[in-house]
């Protein structure tokens, strides 16, 4: 089997919003093996980084200046995941940006290019709910070395998301092959493109009241809730 572990840094929090992917990392893994065959490049966006973004990241727009776009390395990156099986820690956010720019490009969509796309992030917190489950909160709880992780960088995450991600389901055979996708065609944690939806079910009134009581006790200790601001 075949998976792709990948990464990506963008120049902002929202593609919606115009934001551009600056790098991309991938790394390979056959039959439960981190092989050397690996694909990284830095990608200029044609706009700026934003501050929040940069103190994050550290690629500033001089960096990326003389940088290949999007559109000059697409084909190569199509090429590098085919048929493969993509490991992405929490995969909308990737996803969706590589999703518009593979849009600009007219090629489609990401599921389009690869076998599927599964988030570690959904199988975390599935494996270990309601704790941290950050890519650092995980390196620690699995005993991966990230000293090295000074600033993110799709490279260097990738190459833990790689360590983290064979911990986490290590002895497994297969990893939830029956789980069906939803309709965005990432699944949690397994997301497959020719499968249909996920069932959801429903908090009940009681479950919803709970909720909001604890919410509010956030808000009163000055914690800021962003869920409420989501969901307004």
């Amino acid at each position: 089997m075949r998976q792709i572990v990948l990464d990506t840094e963008t120049t902002g929090l929202e593609a919606t919003k115009g934001h551009r992917i600056i790098e991309i990392a991938a790394i390979e893994v056959v039959n439960r093996k981190i092989t050397d065959n690996y694909f990284h490049v830095y990608i200029n966006p044609q706009r700026e980084v934003d501050e929040g973004a940069l103190a994050v990241h550290g690629l500033s727009d001089e960096f990326l200046a003389d940088k290949p776009k999007f559109q000059e390395i697409y084909q190569s990156f199509i090429d590098f995941i085919k048929e493969g099986e993509l490991v992405i820690h929490n995969a909308p956010f990737d996803v969706g940006f590589l999703n518009m720019e593979l849009e600009k490009t007219g090629s489609g969509q990401l599921v389009d290019h690869c076998s599927g796309v599964l988030d570690t992030l959904a199988m975390a917190r599935q494996l270990h709910p309601g704790k941290r489950n950050s890519l650092d909160a995980l390196c620690e709880r699995y005993a991966v070395d990230r000293s090295a992780r000074t600033l993110h960088g799709a490279l260097i995450d990738t190459e833990l998301l790689a360590q983290v991600y064979l911990a986490m389901t290590r002895g497994q055979d297969s990893l939830l092959d029956t789980v069906s996708a939803n309709e965005s065609g990432i699944s949690s944690p397994l997301f497959k493109s020719s499968q249909g939806r996920l069932a959801v079910k429903r908090a009940s009134e009681s479950e919803v009241a709970r909720h909001d009581e604890y919410l509010t006790r956030l808000s009163k200790e000055n914690v800021e809730v962003v869920w409420r601001a989501h969901k307004e």
